[in-house]
C-alpha cells in the first residue's frame, strides 16, 4: 500500500481521539506509545509498513499542532457551532472539526483540500451525517477570514 497523506491524518485523528478521551500530560510520550500501537495493529491485521519519514513528521505536526493549540480551537470553535456545545458533540468530530481548524489556521493547505479531507475522515470514522457539522463548521470559518 502506498502510505498518503489521507494515512497521516488518520493516524493523527487515531491519537487526537485517544488524547480526547485521556488527555496526556507528555505529549512526546504520548505520541511514542500511539506510534507502538498503531503500528502493532498494522502488523497483527497485514496492514501497510511502519509510519516513517515525512508522513510521519506530517501526522505528529498535526497531533502536536492541536494539543498545544487546544484552548485556542476549541475558542474558534465554540461560537461556530452556534447554540451546541462542543462537548456534546462525538470524540471522532470533535477530533475532525479541531484537526481541520488547526490545518485552516496553522498551515498552508488549501481550505477545500482540509475540509474534503475532513469530510472524508469524519466518514469514514463516524458516519455520514457527520459530515453535515464538520462541513458546516469548517466553510464557515473558511469563509468568515
Amino acid at each position: 500500500m502506498n502510505t498518503t497523506r489521507r494515512q497521516a491524518r488518520e493516524w493523527a485523528i487515531q491519537m487526537l481521539t485517544a488524547a480526547d478521551l485521556n488527555p496526556p500530560s507528555d505529549i512526546s510520550a504520548f505520541i511514542a506509545g500511539q506510534w507502538e500501537q498503531l503500528c502493532g495493529l498494522e502488523e497483527e491485521f497485514g496492514g501497510p509498513a511502519k509510519a516513517k519519514g515525512s508522513l510521519k513528521r506530517f501526522a505528529e505536526e498535526r497531533v502536536i499542532g492541536v494539543l498545544t493549540n487546544l484552548d485556542e480551537l476549541d475558542g474558534i470553535l465554540a461560537p461556530l457551532l452556534e447554540n451546541w456545545d462542543l462537548y456534546r458533540l462525538g470524540t471522532v468530530e470533535r477530533a475532525v472539526l479541531r484537526m481541520g481548524l488547526w490545518e485552516l489556521v496553522h498551515s498552508d493547505v488549501p481550505a477545500p483540500v482540509v475540509i474534503n479531507e475532513a469530510i472524508d475522515l469524519v466518514n469514514w470514522f463516524s458516519g455520514p451525517k457527520s459530515r453535515t457539522i464538520v462541513n458546516g463548521v469548517l466553510d464557515k470559518y473558511a469563509k468568515g477570514r
